[in-house]
């Protein structure tokens, strides 16, 4: 993605944070005449003891992008965080144009399909996913018949997504210190993603007081 320099992080733990705040992301892949085929995703990024990033996922065996990432494993998965617009009401100058605050993860991936017949890992997959988000439902999936668990399994595509590279956008007017104070005043007092963001400005000491810089 287009990255100002004043806008990039290489804070490898902004971008797990904002992954795993924002989980359903869109894994984009090519189809057979290159055009761009787009699935939004729940994901789980799992991080190595060297650093390294693995997103899990799955997808219905209906999804026909499954197969391109069985051809083409190369991807790109994308993780939009907060955003909304700001306005140029929180200058003091008259000369100054509207923006959109946003944060935002780029992946670049290589695919690797889980077996159809290993169920067992398929299944471990999906516990993850299930952890995630609905601790409690674990116990009733474990008590479902075993025939219906299998259906289950047998209709979905899971996959680990190794992360080969990563772009982290943070676009929270960090080259206006001076707005700064009545930017986090207007998200904070606005809408849940105004509110988000207001928090990530807390969060890298852009709130405080007007003139506090990145």
């Amino acid at each position: 993605m287009y990255l100002n320099p004043t806008h990039s992080s290489s804070d490898a733990a902004v971008a797990a944070q904002i992954v795993r705040e924002q989980p359903l992301a869109s894994l984009i892949t090519t189809d057979e005449a290159g055009l761009p085929q787009v699935s939004h995703l729940p994901m789980h990024l799992n991080v190595d003891g060297q650093g390294g990033w693995t997103l899990l996922a799955h997808m219905a065996r209906a999804n026909p992008q499954w197969q391109q990432l069985q051809a083409r494993p190369q991807a790109l998965v994308t993780f939009l965080g907060p955003n909304a617009y700001m306005s140029p009401d929180v200058y003091a100058e008259q000369a100054r144009v509207p923006t959109w605050s946003y944060v935002a993860v780029h992946c670049r991936v290589r695919a690797r399909l889980i077996d159809a017949q290993d169920a067992a890992a398929k299944d471990a997959l999906l516990k993850t996913l299930i952890a995630d988000h609905d601790p409690a439902y674990a116990a009733q999936w474990r008590s479902l018949d075993a025939a219906f668990q299998q259906r289950m399994l047998a209709a979905i595509v899971a996959f680990e997504l190794q992360v080969e590279s990563w772009q982290c956008a943070v676009k929270l007017n960090q080259h206006r210190p001076e707005a700064h104070a009545a930017m986090h005043a207007h998200y904070a007092a606005g809408t849940e993603a105004e509110r988000g963001l207001a928090r990530w400005m807390e969060r890298l000491g852009l709130a405080s007081t007007a003139g506090q810089g990145a």
